[in-house]
């Protein structure tokens, strides 16, 4: 045994030595190669899976796949269907497992819906009439696994049968790249919409300036160019046939700095409603079931722009003290923006008699990621404690499987269980089916309700008559 006392790798560090090991000061052009090096690392590691030509390709379904996960149908009775429809797609492969891209799918469930049981859920509830449910994921701690939540709530809702619209707010782009978009600059992102908004509500200004004798206020070459952009034009396809993107890369973050200034050129611009009203007059709540919304993790303008325009947020945090600290200032800081912008609004309102304006959501679920049950369940029940309504009740596990699948800049649907073994696959992918059968649930409730509501006035309406 030997009798050297322990001494802390941090003692006796000899400063000439360390001087000699620093290297030469660091100028900001040592940020710009760090940043070159880093892209090509990037582009490389998101090129990981992808086609020759450098695409990315959804893999197929297997027979055992899709009537177990896809299509509520007995895999004989599958097999009897695709044999007596030769129109059908049939998929790839002899025997008894085929495999079927994700738009062939697509095909058989609209199918199976028009021609199979009534009392079986072959398409999901989507009420006729309604507009698309918004859903930001947020929250400002970073590492809370806000964008991978994002990117698998978008593909359990695209493997349910859902169009899904997702709107990239991070100017870092991680989602972007997951769903293999690629954003050129700002012009590609959100930033033209809220520009657009901008320059919409300072027409209405000018022409109210004018008529009382005073100047317009000038459009800049900005707000000019954003005036001829439309939504649709920013919309990419991805490579899932029912998931759209509007992506982000790091000129996005310009819009922090840019709004403020526009607020301060008019005062009355509702800054907040920018991404709301882009949403509502272009369409794309008509086109799609679901829109996602991954926020940036701080509670900027882009972040306030999400939040109002959610009908449902999601804040991911994991079962520590330090997330579950963040988390809570993170409530804290919502109630002091919102409750400082309904005071602002309302009491300017009042004074002109128009209807007072208040933000509200028709549900909030935190939900408990990259959950270990071993070392992690006295924390994950405090948490439950303290935030009672607001949490979820399932704890999002990590599991090997999960890690890989990040790795690989992919979502656990899109890993072929082939490469695991399957009850890992299985127990990988039901992480993210028991999340989406939560946040199905507030969807389909909060869409009942807005058709109870509707359903209400109408009959309010027949009973004045």
């Amino acid at each position: 045994m030997s009798s050297t006392p322990y001494k802390p790798p941090y003692f006796g560090i000899d400063p000439e030595r360390a001087a000699a090991r620093l290297g030469q000061p660091v100028d900001t052009t040592r940020f710009s190669k760090a940043a070159a090096f880093a892209a090509r690392g990037r582009d490389e590691l998101a090129r990981n899976g992808h086609a020759p030509d450098g695409q990315k390709r959804l893999r197929r379904f297997s027979t055992w796949e899709i009537c177990r996960y896809l299509i509520p149908v007995a895999p004989a009775h599958f097999r009897r269907v695709l044999r007596g429809n030769p129109d059908l797609p049939q998929g790839q492969g002899q025997g008894n497992t085929r495999w079927f891209t994700l738009s062939e799918v697509m095909d058989l469930r609209a199918h199976f819906a028009a021609e199979g049981m009534a009392t079986r859920e072959y398409q999901p509830f989507r009420p006729d009439g309604l507009d698309a449910k918004i859903l930001a994921v947020a929250n400002f701690k970073g590492g809370v696994g806000k964008t991978s939540t994002c990117a698998h709530l978008a593909m359990s809702a695209a493997l349910d049968g859902y169009k899904v619209l997702v709107i990239d707010l991070d100017s870092q782009g991680s989602l972007t790249s997951i769903l293999g978009g690629r954003i050129e600059d700002e012009w590609q992102t959100v930033f033209p919409l809220l520009a657009r908004d901008f320059a919409e509500h300072l027409a209405t200004e000018n022409t109210a300036r004018v008529s009382r004798g005073e100047s317009a206020l000038p459009l800049d070459e900005t707000l000019t160019e954003a005036s001829r952009v439309s939504s649709r034009n920013l919309v990419q396809k991805t490579h899932w046939p029912n998931i759209d993107l509007i992506g982000a890369q790091l000129n996005l973050y310009w819009a922090e700095f840019q709004i403020p200034v526009w607020r301060m050129q008019s005062r009355s611009w509702p800054l907040w409603d920018g991404l709301t009203n882009a949403l509502e007059t272009g369409g794309l709540l008509q086109e799609y079931d679901l829109v996602l919304l991954d926020t940036p993790p701080a509670l900027g303008y882009l972040t306030i722009n999400a939040l109002a325009a959610a009908d449902i947020l999601l804040v991911p945090l994991g079962a520590s003290f330090l997330e579950f600290d963040s988390t809570g200032r993170f409530f804290d800081m919502l109630y002091s923006t919102f409750a400082s912008i309904e005071d602002g609004e309302n009491t300017q309102r009042r004074r002109a008699g128009l209807d007072e304006i208040r933000f509200e959501w028709d549900a909030v679920r935190t939900l408990i990621t990259r959950y270990d049950a071993a070392q992690q369940a006295d924390l994950a029940n405090v948490e439950q404690a303290y935030f009672g309504d607001l949490m979820a009740s399932y704890r999002q596990e990590l599991t090997a499987m999960v890690g890989q699948a990040g790795e690989q800049v992919n979502g656990i649907y899109e890993t072929d269980y082939r490469e695991f073994n399957r009850e890992t696959w299985v127990r990988g992918r039901e992480t993210f089916d028991r999340t989406w059968a939560e946040v199905k649930e507030l969807i389909v409730g909060s869409w009942w309700r807005d058709m109870q509501a509707i359903k209400d006035e109408e009959e309010a309406r027949d009973g004045q008559a």
